[in-house]
This record gives C-alpha cells, structure tokens and sequence, in this order.
C-alpha cells in the first residue's frame, strides 16, 4: 500500500544527523525539537497554539476532555471512520451519536447532524475522511446554533484545505496523528492537538504531562502522553516535504481517476477543497472480486472501513442494528483502497488501474 522505504532515501543522512544530535544531548523527552515541531506545525495552520501528543487517539480525547465534555453528555459522530474518533468519546465518558454519511465524499452527511441534536449534546467529532475535508461552514453554522464544540479529526488530512483553510484550523481544536502511514508519518506512534482557544491549550498541554504545573506539583489527574524527541525531529524534516508529498499523491489519484472514472465511483474532489489522498478509495459492488484478482496479481489493497462503528461488537451497547446508517453500511461492502504513496511511479498507478479496470469489465 506504500512504501516508508522510499520516502527515508533521500531524507536519510538529514534523519541520522538529527538523531545522532539528540542521541549526544541525552534530552529525550519534551525538548527543543518537540517545542521547535510544535510552532511549525500551528505556524502551517495559522493557529496560536499546537500540543504534541502520543498519538491521534490521545489528541482526541484530551481535546474532548479540555472541551469539558463528560460522563452523561452525548457527541456527535460518523460511524464510518477508525474506531479512535468514537472510541475517545467514550473515554470522557460521553456516548456516540452516529449520523450517516454523504455517499459521494464519505463524510459525515452535514443534512442530517440537526436531527440527531439533543438537549445532552455537546460536541461533534468532524472526521475528514481519506483526506478531504468535511462541510465545515454547515457543521461551524449548526455548531454556533446549538452552542457545540466542534473537533476535527485530521488523522488523515494533513495539509488538506476548506475553501483554503487548512483541515484543523476551524473547529475548537484539530487533532492529526502521526502514525507512518499517515501522510506526515513518524517512526512510531505520534499525534498533535491543533487550536486558536487559549483555555484548550493549556489544558492539553497540562493533561499531556500528568497535570504538571511545577515541580511534583499536580493541579488535576493528567495522563502520560509525550510526543518523544525523536520523532518530533523526524516530523520536523518531513513536515519541510509535505507540500511535495500531497502534491504526489494528487498527480497518482488523477492517474487512477482517469483511467477508473467510467467503471466504479472514483473519490469526488469537491470544488472547495484539497483533498490530499491519504488513501484512494474506489466503490464498485465487485469489490470483492476486485480485491482477490488485485491479490492474484500482488497488487495490495485494503478496505477501510468493512464493519462500520454502529455493528462493532465494542459499540454495541448502543443498541444499533443492520439497517440504522445505511449509508455506511453500503460503503463498508463497496469500498476498496488502492496502493498510494507519494514516490509510486506513474506507470505502476496504471498496471494497478488497468488490473481493476480488466476485473470491473470481465
């Protein structure tokens, strides 16, 4: 589906470099490349503040926790995502409300957020799936009314834009992970909490370090979760790349899309926005078949996602069934993602595209 391999070549010697510095300086945790990362990445968004984190999922949850959601509230989300965007809801104590998804973009279908509002809820969890950005004018409109906090999961849209906003900058707060798929990967796990609200800020920052506020003093119950020197150091190179990267994957998804269009539903890039293809996502009702001819030919592909969150055994205390969101429900069976990466060479796009294009027409 990528290859890391590839994108550390030319980056290699700049990598080894930065780690041998920090390996010398013995400053491992919290340091000057954590801080250094932190003000690129919320210099990139326009944004006053940026908080780096263990992880995606953690960026979520200490985002709803310093958003103040809690034990009894109830927070908008899409069922047809990585199971972090529901399950950091669940952390705060609060309960998921799914809402469908449009079948074009795959995003949360911003039509049908109002009617699942309720006096308890508090918040919706904005997925911009696959790499294009979400409604955000409806949702921030429906927000305003309502008087909800709105958070942007950006695992997968780095340096995606909404009428040229950056995907994260919007909302209360944006939360991306650096997990080495990603579209800026680390070398490990890594997330980061994007905001322009002071009061999310420093409470992120102190939650991120077990409710440090000095020395062995604790003004609340924080958690561990610490983006490392190390990959904060990896990040910062990358991050000089990402423009480049997003750009590659953009050139491959039109070759995809040229040779596909007239056979399954290719990713619909809506007018307003970047999408930056952290995956490439076709529908077609063969997708099995296709998938199996793909492996025949060792060609990868995967389906993100085959169980929606509604029908997760993990989620069923909610008491949904077959049948609720039948949006997502129809793309769990349809979907297929194809191999994307910013080093793929046009020609291996095309052997890809034309395997599916000889499946889908028999």
């Amino acid at each position: 589906m990528l290859d890391l391999k590839a994108q550390y070549e030319p980056l290699k010697e700049e990598i080894k470099k930065a780690l041998k510095e920090i390996i010398e300086s013995g400053r491992f945790v919290l340091g000057w490349n954590v801080e250094s990362f932190e003000k690129e990445v919320a210099s990139y968004h326009n944004v006053s503040g940026a908080v780096g984190l263990a992880s995606g999922t953690d960026a979520l949850h200490l985002s709803l926790n310093a958003a103040g959601i809690k034990q009894g509230d109830e927070v908008i989300t899409t069922p047809f995502t990585f199971i972090a965007s529901a399950e950091a809801i669940a952390y705060v104590g609060a309960t998921p409300v799914f809402v469908d998804i449009n079948r074009l973009t795959l995003n949360m279908d911003s039509s049908k957020i109002e009617e699942k509002i309720t006096p308890r809820t508090r918040a919706i969890v904005i997925v911009h799936l696959f790499g294009q950005p979400a409604d955000m004018t409806e949702i921030m409109d429906i927000a305003k009314k309502y008087n909800l906090k709105v958070i942007e999961d950006c695992a997968q849209s780095f340096g995606a834009k909404y009428k040229g906003i950056p995907a994260g900058s919007t909302g209360d707060s944006g939360c991306f992970s650096f997990y080495p798929s990603k579209n800026l990967g680390a070398y490990g796990d890594g997330g980061m909490m994007i905001t322009n609200n002071p009061e999310i800020y420093e409470k992120v920052k102190l939650l991120r370090n077990h409710g440090t506020v000095g020395p062995y003093e604790h003004s609340f119950l924080g958690y561990n979760s610490r983006l490392d020197e190390i990959q904060a150091a990896i990040l910062r190179i990358k991050l000089r790349h990402i423009d480049e990267y997003n750009q590659k994957r953009q050139n491959i998804a039109k070759i995809y899309t040229s040779v596909l269009h007239n056979t399954v539903q290719c990713p619909v890039e809506i007018q307003d926005r970047t999408h930056v293809y952290h995956q490439y996502t076709i529908r077609t009702p063969e997708r099995n078949e296709v998938k199996k001819a793909l492996e025949d030919n060792s060609i990868s592909s995967v389906v993100y996602y085959p169980i929606p969150l509604h029908l997760q055994e993990a989620f069923k205390f909610l008491g949904h069934s077959i049948g609720d969101f039948p949006e997502s429900e129809t793309a769990a069976n349809e979907v297929l993602s194809l191999p994307i990466y910013p080093e793929m060479e046009p020609d291996t796009a095309e052997i890809i595209a034309e395997a599916v294009l000889k499946t889908v027409k028999g």
